[in-house]
């Protein structure tokens, strides 16, 4: 004899797909804890040392000099580049 549920329990079997699933959920939520974090910096702070840290090339091997410094000229012009063209919409769009 079956002892009766309660409102709102379903009768499952665990299946190794479901422990798989719960293991990504928990490595989701354990990102998305990490990300919200933040050291008390304020996502203007956090973005604007990303991207900092992208135009002066520091993931680039800095043995290399050469690629360090074409990196670096590179990011500031494509950088320049896109403010620009930004700069340029708005004129466009603002002008008629």
């Amino acid at each position: 004899m079956r002892a009766a549920m309660a409102p709102g329990e379903f009768l499952t079997m665990a299946s190794p797909r479901d422990s798989d699933g719960e293991k990504e959920s928990r490595r989701i939520l354990d990102r998305i804890a990490r990300e919200s974090e933040g050291g008390g910096k304020s996502y203007v702070a956090r973005k604007s040392e990303q991207m900092h840290g992208h135009l002066t090339a520091a993931d680039v091997d800095k043995a290399d000099r050469i690629e360090h410094i074409g990196t670096r000229i590179g990011r500031t012009l494509g950088f320049i580049l896109t403010v620009g063209m930004l700069l340029w919409l708005i004129q466009y769009f603002v002008r008629g």
